[in-house]
């Protein structure tokens, strides 16, 4: 992964990983041909059951088409709950619409449902 080239970043728990989230890293991945995924750093509870380095798995098993450290890496990072600007920075934040079938997927169902 070249970091000094444009990059898109994916922010969240991701606990699990879920088709919504593929769907999503495909499209933010087809803007810039790579991606930053930063997984949250939460206490672990009922909602955040699954440690870090399960997530990192889940991500790379269900990325399998893609190759880890070049289209993508991943981090841990803190407990983020809030992003802010306040100018023109270099950066945009974007909301991808991906249709009613990805938007209703739940990770809480998929949890309870396992």
């Amino acid at each position: 992964m070249d970091r000094q080239k444009p990059t898109s970043q994916m922010l969240g728990r991701f606990q699990p990983w879920h088709k919504g989230h593929t769907e999503l890293f495909k499209r933010i991945h087809a803007e810039t041909g790579q991606v930053i995924i930063m997984i949250r750093d939460m206490p672990f509870d009922d909602n955040n059951p699954y440690h870090y380095t399960h997530v990192k798995n889940m991500i790379k098993t269900n990325l399998n088409q893609f190759t880890f450290g070049e289209d993508y890496d991943i981090m841990v990072v803190p407990n983020i709950v809030n992003i802010g600007y306040g100018r023109d920075v270099g950066y945009t934040i974007t909301k991808y619409d991906l249709g009613e079938e990805i938007h209703t997927i739940s990770a809480t169902k998929i949890r309870n449902e396992s």
